[in-house]
């Protein structure tokens, strides 16, 4: 079968800007990484010399580590109320018609409009009145808040697109609808439930705005004590906490593309 030059010209065009777009979002993190292993003491690319002396100083930095696992500790309890909650209520938009639905869908998703910073404000505000602001509960509600609208977002798309047939076979052969939901329905969408958890995990792991007003009790998260270092220093020791903060996510998406496959993940 001839290939049309055309048709052929037309993919390689394809390719090509694909290429470009992923060279392009890659390249920051590449040359971050790469910066962190200079053996100077000032941040520049190309590295003087190679050392892992400033990942030795972010690990002995007690700041930076508290911070890494302030954010970790955040970002798993986060990602998992989120898939529950968001789980919950995307089936039942996704399931059911009653009153409110469209007004519950649309509140949601109201996070993705209103901006980070009026959010922070408001939450802040809200738990100083309940006196509440020397606790870990304003930042999880502040996180948990930003990430249901992706977690909700990813879980309709996977109801959506898999066929109810498996759950109608299990309720005509009498499993409880408890029973449907746990041994079919969760199975089917299982990676978009992990597509979900990641959104939900990035989203509050890589926070700063919402951050920046719930921090509680002197712990701050790895990109907020970031932010805070950068205002007074700016040597390579930057550089090596954000390679591990991009190790840290990338290793939590290679796990579940372990797990489920990337193109299931996709």
């Amino acid at each position: 079968m001839r290939v049309d030059p055309i048709d052929r010209g037309m993919a390689f065009s394809g390719a090509a800007i694909r290429a470009i777009v992923y060279v392009m979002l890659a390249l920051p993190a590449v040359l971050v990484i790469i910066s962190s292993f200079t053996s100077g003491d000032t941040l520049s690319f190309p590295p003087q010399g190679l050392s892992v002396r400033w990942y030795r100083e972010a690990w002995q930095n007690e700041p930076f580590m508290t911070a890494l696992w302030t954010s970790t500790y955040v970002a798993v309890l986060v990602a998992a109320m989120a898939l529950a909650i968001g789980f919950a209520a995307a089936f039942a938009i996704n399931r059911f018609s009653f009153p409110g639905k469209a007004f519950l869908q649309g509140l949601a998703f109201s996070p993705l409009i209103v901006p980070a910073v009026v959010l922070g404000i408001g939450l802040l505000q809200l738990f100083a009145t309940l006196n509440l602001t020397q606790t870990i509960y304003p930042l999880l509600l502040g996180h948990l808040v930003l990430a249901i609208p992706y977690v909700m977002r990813t879980i309709l798309a996977s109801l959506s697109l898999h066929s109810r047939v498996l759950e109608e076979a299990g309720m005509n052969l009498r499993a409880s609808p408890l029973r449907v939901i746990r041994r079919i329905t969760l199975p089917v969408i299982l990676p978009g439930l992990l597509s979900a958890a990641i959104f939900a995990f990035v989203t509050s792991f890589g926070n700063v705005t919402v951050s920046a007003f719930l921090t509680y009790g002197g712990h701050v998260t790895l990109p907020v004590q970031l932010f805070t270092y950068v205002d007074t220093s700016y040597d390579p020791l930057v550089a090596a906490v954000s390679s591990l903060m991009i190790l840290v996510t990338l290793a939590v998406i290679l796990t579940v593309e372990r797990l489920i496959g990337a193109e299931r993940f996709a």
